[in-house]
């Protein structure tokens, strides 16, 4: 019996099977796993509940934010500004916590918490490689306590002389419609958010700025909606002899022009005849950038600009502080028209007078189109009336204009009301607290002053309101509120007088916005 050396040797049944892997109960559970994959000899359960990926990350922590401008410290020394629940102060929260750049973030978001509560809560899920070649995801929340903390731009606001440029803006006049419509301008454009103090003075507002940057956007803000010129100087605070470095104070003098809307102006002849050869007697009807001019006789219209009325000034002839009534007799269209105003022919004699004498006078007017027998009327009363001017003299001397002067100019109809009504609508304001902290701290004398001066201010306050109710394009530059609070006794006598008043002009609630503010006030 021969063999065949060569010929393989059978192997045994189990050395024919395929390898089996190695199964291995969990060390904690108990549970079959995978010998091969499994780290540390614990299951995928067990391994989530003995292993914290997350320790060493901060579970608690403060966030600073300042009460006054509702802005969030991002440390070290930054302020940044983030809604409630927005990308940003989820920003600021991450970069709160110690130990969270160690790991890898795969989500985070805020969990609700009552508005009050000064508690922030964020649920955050990371990953981190626990053992070689396994990789575990774990969530965890973090609380946030918000705690107040004043920044530097408003620690400033509230401490004297810490400005570095100051804009003081003036207009001589006896009223402030100016400056109260001023006033809604800024609101609306936001042009006071860099001020660190607001101070209201004799003659106008000055306005207070950290950065000279700021104050010089101001300055350009002033110069595109009112027509004004402005002068700069500087003063030396303090200066490093070593380094040569200088600390100025910077100041912006604004001066706006002292004409305001229906005052009545007297040209001067020579310019007149630069702006289309108008009447030297005219109407100011507008104020923007330039001054808006009307003559009320033949509705012709012109534009005074800022530079060309610096080089010849001149001066109102009548401020609406000098309106008289008169009472419509008669009026007669003449047919012209031009859009927005109606020439025509109207007879009318002053409240005054009726009953005394039989006093008439026959003018033209612009308002053709909204007066009727029986109207009353604010208008100038020329005849008999001194007025110190030059311009004015020179154009009762001239041949071409001295016949053609009227004994009256109207200006806008008139509509009576008893006392100022209780209005569905509000306009914002501005300064009033510095206005409030002036008052307490001035002695008695200074005191009955300065309650004088308020009365003054809410005359014309009411005034421009009655302007804003009457004038549709006035109203279209400006942002009207809401009233949601309106006590009923106020509701009650506004329809007492509401017989009385159902001719004056009212504004559309559609033209109203709502007020947040007071929303949220109310809310709280």
């Amino acid at each position: 019996m021969s063999m065949d050396l060569d010929a393989p040797v059978p192997m045994s049944g189990l050395q024919q099977e395929a390898p089996i892997a190695a199964t291995i109960l969990c060390c904690n559970c108990g549970a079959p796993i995978d010998g091969t994959l499994s780290a540390g000899a614990l299951c995928q359960d067990c391994l989530k509940l003995n292993v914290d990926v997350s320790q060493g990350i901060q579970r608690e922590s403060t966030l600073h934010a300042c009460r006054d401008c509702e802005r969030w410290l991002q440390p070290p020394t930054s302020w940044v500004s983030a809604a409630p629940e927005s990308k940003e102060l989820l920003a600021v929260c991450l970069r709160r916590l110690r130990g969270l750049s160690k790991v890898r973030i795969i989500d985070a978001n805020f969990i609700w918490t009552e508005p009050h509560s000064r508690r922030i809560k964020v649920k955050i899920t990371i990953q981190q490689e626990a053992f070689q070649g396994t990789i575990i995801q774990q969530a965890f929340e973090v609380e946030y306590v918000v705690a107040s903390q004043q920044c530097p731009d408003c620690q400033k606001s509230y401490t004297h002389n810490t400005w570095r440029a100051a804009v003081q803006v003036r207009q001589k006049v006896p009223h402030k419609r100016t400056f109260l419509y001023l006033e809604q301008l800024i609101l609306k454009n936001g042009a006071h958010r860099e001020t660190v103090n607001i101070k209201e003075a004799k003659d106008g507002l000055d306005f207070y700025f950290a950065q000279r940057n700021h104050a010089e956007k101001m300055v350009d803000f002033l110069a595109s909606v009112v027509p004004c010129r402005s002068q700069k100087s500087q003063e030396l605070i303090s200066m490093d002899i070593h380094t040569s470095t200088k600390s100025y104070k910077f100041t912006f003098s604004i001066e706006i022009v002292p004409i305001c809307k229906d005052d009545l102006v007297a040209l001067p002849i020579k310019l007149a005849r630069q702006l289309g050869n108008i009447s030297p007697l005219t109407l100011c009807y507008r104020v923007g950038n330039s001054l808006n001019i009307m003559d009320p006789t033949t509705l012709q219209t012109a534009d005074v600009p800022t530079n060309t009325y610096w080089r010849a000034p001149f001066r109102t002839l009548a401020d609406v502080t000098e309106l008289k009534e008169f009472i419509i007799l008669d009026i007669e269209p003449t047919g012209q028209s031009n859009g927005k105003w109606h020439l025509a022919e109207a007879t009318v004699a002053r409240a005054s007078d009726l009953g005394s004498n039989d006093i008439t006078y026959f003018t033209r007017t612009h308002l053709g189109g909204i007066l009727h027998v029986g109207d009353s009327v604010l208008g100038y009363h020329l005849a008999g009336t001194i007025f110190n001017d030059d311009n004015y003299e020179a154009i009762e001397s001239s041949h071409q204009y001295g016949s053609t002067m009227p004994d009256v100019v109207l200006v806008k109809k008139f509509y009576a009301r008893k006392k100022p009504k209780s209005r569905a609508w509000r306009v914002k304001r501005m300064a009033r607290e510095y206005e409030e902290e002036a008052l307490a701290s001035a002695g008695t004398q200074q005191t009955r002053r300065q309650e004088q001066e308020a009365n003054r201010l809410e005359e014309d306050f009411e005034m421009f309101l009655r302007d804003v109710e009457e004038d549709q394009e006035l109203r279209q530059t400006m942002d009207l509120y809401k009233v949601r609070q309106q006590r009923q006794a106020d509701a009650m006598e506004e329809d007492d007088e509401q017989e009385s008043d159902n001719e004056a002009p009212r504004i559309n609630m559609e033209e109203l916005l709502d007020d947040f503010d007071e929303l949220n006030m109310n809310e709280e």
